[in-house]
C-alpha cells in the first residue's frame, strides 16, 4: 500500500521521474515524526522536517559543519568568550511576511526553558547564565537569565564560562525561534501539543513551508516565499515519507519512487557495495548505539547484572556478522575521536568475568534469572540486534530474554516513561563535542532515562569542565565523568555509528558528513542523471 503512495499523483509515472521535471524532492525520511514543535520533539526523523521549516541563528555548512549565518547575518564574541551579540537578517521574515525581531527569540528562549513547557532538551540553553536556575524552577524572572533583546535586530547572550560549541547550539531545533502570536492564538506559551502546528496554523522561518500532512503516508513542505535567501533554493518542495520498514523502502528505491533512502536493509549492502556508480553512501557519524538499563527496576538495579550483560556481547562478532562490517565497536557512549577526545575503554567481551558477575549477584548459571525484556522501535535491523544480544546472553549467560517491538512514538513514550527494563536507543550528536554524550546523563535531563544520576559527575560537566582553562584539562575532565558513568553501566554501548543511505544521481548537495546534517538548501536535482542497474 504504501508503494502505491508514492507513486506521482493521477498517473503511473515514477516519482524520480516527475520530481526531476517538477523540482520535488521524495525523500525516505524513517519513522512517522512525534510532533514539528521545535521545543518538543526529540528524534532523527522529526529533526529533518523541522529543520526544513525552521531556521536558527546560525546553519552549519552542509561539508564542513561549520556555522554560518542564518537568520543572524552576523555575530560578535566577547575577548573573554562569554558574550554573544547575534544581529538579526533585516530580511529575515516568518512564513507570514512578518519580521524576525530579538524579542522573538526571548520570548522563545523562554518557552523552550520553562518549567511547564517540559522539552527535553531545555539543558542545551544551561550554558546561558541562569538559564538552568530557570528551568528548575529555582527563580522565576525570565529577566535574570542572560538572554536580551538590545534592539529589533540585536540580541545578546551571556553565558556562564566560554563554551566552545555554542555557535553549534545555534542551528540545533531546540534554541529555533517560534512565532509568539500563533502559539498564543492556540494556547499559553507553556501548552503543549497545540494546535499551532497544524498545516493551516503554522508559522515558520525556514526554507520551507508545511503544505500538507497526511498521518502515515507523506509530509508535503514547500518552498517559502518569504525566506531571506530563497534565491539559493533550488527545490521546490519535498515529499518526506514515513518508511521504518528498510526492505520496502529499498525496493521503492529500485522502483524510483524515491530519491533517498534513509536506510537499507544490512542483508543488501554486499550486493550494492559491489556494482559500479552504485547509489549506497556509507560514512562516518557521530553516534553511538546502545541500549538504556533502566537502574530502578530489578534485575537491572544490581550493577553487577547490569555488568554482566555488557561482558557477554561479543561487539566485533556482532559488527562482522550482523551489521556486515558498517559500525565500529563501542566500550562507552562518546564516539572515539570527538574533536580529539577519546573515551576510556573499562572493560572488554569477558564472558567469564560475566558469569562470575552473576553468580555474585545471585544467579549463578542462570539459576533463579526473574527475566528480562529488551523493548526497541519497529525496526527490521533493531530485530536483528536484539536477537544476536538475546542468543550471546543465552550461550554465555544461561539467562532467558525476551524482546518486543514498539511503533516509533509508543516507544519514544514507553522509554519517557520509564516502563523499560531494557531499550534500544541511539544518541546521535546534537554538536561535535564530547559534552553533547555526556550531558545525557545528567541526573536531571531531559534525556536520561535511565535513572542514573551522580553529584559529582553532574558537578564535572556543569560546573567543572566549562571553566576548564585548556582543552588538555576539559577533556580531562571529561574522561573522569565518563569514567564515572561507565563503572555503574547505565547504559550497553554496542557500536559507532555509520550512516548508511541509498541516493539517486540525479540527487547532488547532499554531502556526507560527520553528523548526517541535511541543508536541503542546497540540494539541486538533474533529470539528465540516470539510475543504473542495481541488484534484485
Amino acid at each position: 500500500m504504501l508503494a502505491l503512495t508514492l507513486t506521482a499523483c493521477g498517473s503511473g509515472e515514477k516519482n524520480v521521474v516527475s520530481g526531476n521535471q517538477t523540482g520535488y524532492l521524495h525523500y525516505g525520511n524513517g519513522a512517522e515524526p512525534q510532533g514539528i514543535d521545535p521545543h518538543l520533539v526529540t528524534g532523527v526523523p522529526e529533526s529533518r522536517i523541522v529543520h526544513a521549516l525552521f531556521e536558527g541563528l546560525t546553519v552549519k555548512n552542509p561539508i564542513t559543519l561549520e556555522p554560518e549565518p542564518g537568520v543572524a547575518e552576523r555575530w560578535e564574541i566577547s575577548p573573554d568568550g562569554t558574550v554573544y551579540t547575534f544581529f538579526i537578517n533585516p530580511l529575515a521574515k516568518w512564513s507570514n511576511g512578518e519580521s524576525i525581531t530579538a524579542s522573538d527569540y526571548v520570548w522563545s528562549w523562554e518557552r523552550a526553558l520553562h518549567p511547564e513547557t517540559g522539552s527535553l532538551y531545555a539543558y542545551m540553553l544551561f550554558p546561558v547564565v541562569n538559564a538552568e536556575k530557570f528551568a528548575s524552577g529555582e527563580i522565576d524572572d525570565f529577566a535574570q537569565v542572560g538572554i536580551k533583546s538590545i534592539d529589533a535586530n540585536t540580541l545578546r547572550i551571556t553565558l556562564n564560562a566560554p563554551t566552545p560549541y555554542f555557535l553549534q547550539l545555534m542551528d540545533h531545533y531546540s534554541t529555533f525561534a517560534v512565532h509568539p502570536e500563533t502559539l498564543l492564538k492556540f494556547g499559553g506559551m507553556s501548552d503543549r501539543f497545540t494546535p499551532w502546528t497544524r498545516v493551516e496554523n503554522i508559522v515558520s522561518n525556514g526554507a520551507f513551508t508545511l503544505k500538507e500532512w497526511s498521518l502515515n503516508r507523506q509530509i508535503k513542505v514547500e518552498k517559502n516565499p518569504h525566506y531571506w535567501d530563497k534565491s539559493k533554493v533550488a527545490l521546490e518542495g519535498v515529499y518526506f515519507y514515513p518508511t521504518e520498514n528498510t526492505v520496502s523502502e529499498e525496493r521503492m528505491f529500485r522502483s524510483e519512487q524515491l530519491h533517498v533512502s534513509q536506510g537499507i536493509p544490512i542483508g543488501k549492502i554486499p550486493s550494492y557495495r559491489a556494482i559500479a556508480n552504485s547509489p549506497y553512501v556509507q560514512a562516518p557519524y557521530l553516534g553511538t548505539y546502545y541500549y538504556l538499563l533502566n537502574t530502578k527496576k530489578p534485575p537491572v538495579d544490581d550493577v553487577r547484572v547490569r555488568k554482566a550483560l555488557a561482558y557477554s556481547v561479543d561487539r566485533d562478532k556482532l559488527t562482522r556478522t550482523v551489521l556486515r562490517d558498517t559500525a565500529i565497536p563501542a566500550y562507552s557512549i562518546t564516539p572515539p575521536d570527538t574533536l580529539g577526545y577519546n573515551p576510556p575503554k573499562l572493560f572488554s567481551f569477558d564472558p567469564e568475568k560475566a558469569r562470575a558477575l552473576l553468580a555474585e549477584a545471585g544467579y549463578p548459571g542462570g539459576a533463579g534469572w526473574p527475566g528480562l525484556e529488551i523493548t526497541y522501535n519497529t525496526q527490521e535491523d533493531h530485530r536483528k540486534i536484539a536477537v544476536a544480544v538475546q542468543q550471546m546472553w543465552k550461550d554465555e549467560l544461561g539467562i532467558d530474554v525476551s524482546i518486543t517491538n514498539q511503533e516509533w512514538k509508543v516507544y519514544l513514550n514507553t522509554v519517557s516513561q520509564g516502563d523499560f527494563q531494557v531499550a534500544r536507543r541511539g544518541w546521535i550528536g546534537d554538536y561535535v563535542d564530547a559534552n553533547n554524550f555526556l550531558d545525557l546523563f545528567l541526573a536531571n535531563g531531559g534525556n536520561n532515562n535511565t535513572g542514573y544520576a551522580n553529584a559529582e559527575f553532574d558537578d564535572i560537566i556543569l560546573n567543572q569542565a566549562p571553566k576548564a582553562g585548556s582543552r588538555e584539562k576539559r577533556y580531562q575532565l571529561f574522561y573522569q565523568a565518563e569514567t564515572m558513568m561507565m563503572e555503574e553501566m547505565p547504559i550497553i554501548p554496542f557500536y559507532t555509528y555509520t550512516s548508511k543511505r541509498l541516493i539517486h544521481p540525479s540527487v547532488s548537495g547532499i554531502y556526507p558528513n560527520l553528523m548526517d546534517s541535511l541543508n536541503l538548501k542546497y540540494v539541486r536535482l538533474d533529470p539528465n542523471q540516470r539510475l543504473d542497474l542495481i541488484p534484485e
